[in-house]
């Protein structure tokens, strides 16, 4: 196998790491402590393309395939989980179902400001009943009886950004009695009357990437904003998870290279008993379950990176690679980080280093944008043939 990168894939990389060193690193511990949103940071990303890599630089993107995307998202994750997710979000969640699926008046309109860094875009599935269950949401589009707008009533929760956000891709019922067949998916300006945020929600980890409720009341969405065919918003949603879920594994893998660079340093130069403690096997045997584990989800998430660059030349489906990925990379960055803090003894557990906050970041890997649970029942179908 040939995994030697392109020369744009290797530009990518390197800007976004060294935009991580110097910029993200020194206030990630502070941003986790506050809960401030790096609006000045998410804005300097836009401008070297990583708010829209895979986007056409014609709609202010960067125009890179999906292993770019990986890369320079690893990056990111490493200095800050925080920063990576609003990245991942608008890569992902938010620009994958308008590239696809979008008008050109609607990628001028949603696309173009997002992935430039210019605003910050969101997406909204999740309602307080369904979470996992996504096709049981109650959020309500009623086309008017001219035909020119819809009417929108409900709530969504759990929305990244969704306190900044200036731009959302919303999922609403059309035609409730037809179940997931009847769920649309419409863009959103969040400046329009009828639209309401919530309150902020007290996260135990990625504090500084800002999340809450929303709630439409009697929003009036134009018709033309529209995205897709009336009922194809559930295949839509699904298809930019499957898509989105290489975002999440390759986050957990720039957390867990983070810990693990961490701990190797402080097993080289950490003394007990008049010795490094990386010369005791225990501390060896931690060592090197991390690194195999590490080495692992990177290549799990590369592949899946790679399939979707595939899915993007034939419209296959990555779905079994992008939860594969998901999985591995997100149990992974909880096995590496805890045993980061377990390597770092006290010191581990303290707030004076970083490594709480990899531990806590690490977490909300395993369930956003399908939990463990959810990745094992798609692989499980998927390999079966059962339902």
């Amino acid at each position: 196998m040939d995994f030697q990168l392109t020369e744009e894939q290797q530009m990518i990389q390197a800007a976004a790491r060294d935009f991580a060193k110097t910029e993200i690193e020194p206030i990630a511990a502070a941003i986790d402590e506050t809960g401030e949103f790096p609006l000045s940071t998410i804005r300097k990303m836009g401008e070297l393309g990583l708010m829209g890599i895979e986007v056409p630089d014609e709609y202010g993107g960067a125009g890179l395939d999906s292993i770019g995307y990986a890369l320079a998202l690893i990056e990111i994750s490493a200095a800050c989980a925080s920063h990576g997710t609003i990245m991942s979000v608008n890569n992902s969640l938010y620009a994958n179902g308008l590239l696809k699926h979008g008008t050109e008046e609607q990628k001028q309109t949603f696309l173009k400001p997002v992935a430039s860094g210019e605003a910050i875009g969101a997406y909204a599935l999740t309602e307080p009943q369904s979470g996992s269950d996504a096709s049981n949401m109650r959020l309500r589009a009623e086309l008017s009886a001219d035909g020119s707008h819809y009417v929108i009533n409900g709530k969504k929760s759990w929305i990244t950004s969704g306190p900044v956000a200036k731009y959302v891709v919303l999922f609403g019922k059309t035609d409730p009695e037809k179940g997931a067949k009847g769920i649309t998916a419409f863009m959103i300006d969040t400046e329009r009357d009828g639209f309401v945020r919530g309150k902020t929600e007290p996260k135990m980890g990625i504090r500084a990437s800002a999340t809450c409720e929303i709630e439409f009341e009697n929003y009036k969405c134009p018709v033309e904003w529209r995205l897709g065919e009336e009922g194809q918003g559930f295949k839509i949603a699904m298809g930019v998870l499957d898509a989105g879920r290489v975002g999440i594994a390759s986050q957990a893998v720039g957390i867990s290279r983070a810990a693990y660079e961490k701990s190797l340093e402080w097993a080289r130069d950490r003394k007990a008993f008049g010795r490094s403690i990386g010369e005791f096997q225990m501390i060896q045997a931690k060592i090197a379950d991390m690194r195999t584990r590490l080495e692992a989800a990177t290549l799990l998430t590369m592949r899946a990176a790679w399939a979707k660059t595939q899915m993007a030349k034939t419209g296959s489906r990555m779905s079994l690679e992008g939860s594969m990925a998901k999985l591995y990379a997100s149990e992974a960055a909880m096995f590496i980080t805890h045993q980061a803090v377990q390597i770092h003894g006290g010191m581990g557990y303290s707030r004076e280093m970083p490594l709480e906050r990899y531990f806590r970041d690490a977490k909300i890997t395993e369930i956003y944008e399908g939990t463990s649970e959810i990745q094992r029942m798609v692989i499980g179908r998927l390999e079966t043939g059962l339902r």
